[in-house]
């Protein structure tokens, strides 16, 4: 496993990270989550991530059961804060109250004293930013929180961030998760280059776009029982892509896979890895042998002829704006 600095900070991540949105608390039990965890400890895999909405805040329990007895300085652990856990006004959102509070959450459920990586899950509107990086800034100073980054925040929203934190002396910025993989591309044409000048890099999501990139949803047929697309809380996710032409040109990805020697989620993942800005790619499992089928994307370079490959049989479908 290959390991990438997060920004310009000194945490180094594991290429690939396991995250458990979707899976831990909802489609899996906890016995099959914890043999997930210790096939990506197995692995290699050092950086986890989560947030405390996911699963309704069971995920975070259950991650943080199944790293029980595993050295805290050997994995880096994320989370984030936005979404409402609970039924009151103050219960959502980046307003100090919230932030703090779900932060200690966080760390209750997840069984440690600190959180090496604490996300913004979306930018919140309503909330003065320099409240919002101020109480992450605390966390920092009180040792709850090493780093500090955002998920999903645009180039302008990041752009103030990094100057409001610079003028205050807070604590910087030094990641942001978006979704991203072949099939969408949105943060190339701003994020990206936003990032790059700020010293922030990428931990992405969906790299294998829930599935959809592995080719075993064939168009013009239903998808295989018990996938993701079949129910639970990914289904309406992956819908927009289960068109017809989606599906037909990912099946043609599948020679370009096969004369790389890789899996067809192994280009996936591998395709993500090849943006200089991306410290980490996050899949998720459901089972330890697709952990270990996707590891294997690590440290793989992409000649630009694949590349060019790639781009040509997904022109049309890809989203960029």
């Amino acid at each position: 496993m290959k390991h990438r600095r997060l920004g310009r900070s000194g945490l180094a991540v594991s290429e690939i990270s396991y995250g458990n949105w979707i899976t831990h608390g909802d489609q899996i039990e906890a016995e099959a989550a914890t043999a997930c965890v210790r096939a990506a400890l197995d692995e290699g895999i050092t950086t986890f991530d989560t947030a405390d909405v996911y699963a309704g805040t069971r995920a975070e329990s259950v991650l943080g059961d199944a790293l029980a007895g595993v050295r805290r300085e050997s994995y880096e652990l994320f989370t984030k804060v936005f979404w409402p856990t609970g039924p009151g006004e103050n219960d959502k959102g980046l307003g100090r109250k919230h932030i703090i509070e779900s932060a200690h959450a966080s760390l209750r459920r997840l069984r440690t004293d600190h959180l090496d990586l604490y996300q913004a899950h979306r930018y919140d509107p309503s909330v003065p930013l320099e409240e919002t990086l101020r109480a992450f800034d605390d966390l920092v100073r009180a040792g709850k929180v090493l780093y500090v980054g955002v998920s999903e925040w645009t180039a302008e929203q990041i752009t103030d961030a990094v100057r409001i934190a610079g003028d205050l002396g807070f604590d910087r910025i030094i990641s942001n998760q978006p979704q991203y993989s072949m099939l969408w591309r949105t943060i190339e044409a701003e994020v990206v280059p936003a990032c790059e000048q700020a010293g922030i890099s990428q931990i992405v999501w969906s790299p294998i776009a829930q599935g959809v990139l592995t080719g075993k949803y064939q168009p013009g047929q239903p998808p295989p029982q018990g996938s993701r697309a079949t129910g639970g809380a990914g289904a309406g996710f992956i819908s927009r892509l289960m068109r017809d032409e989606v599906l037909t040109a990912v099946q043609e990805l599948r020679p370009i896979a096969a004369d790389a020697g890789l899996s067809m989620a192994q280009l996936a993942v591998a395709w993500v890895l090849q943006n200089p800005n991306v410290s980490s790619a996050i899949i998720g499992a459901s089972r330890p042998e697709q952990v270990r089928e996707n590891v294997a994307a690590s440290g793989v370079t992409l000649d630009p002829a694949v590349l060019k490959r790639i781009d040509d049989v997904l022109a049309g479908v890809v989203t960029t704006g």
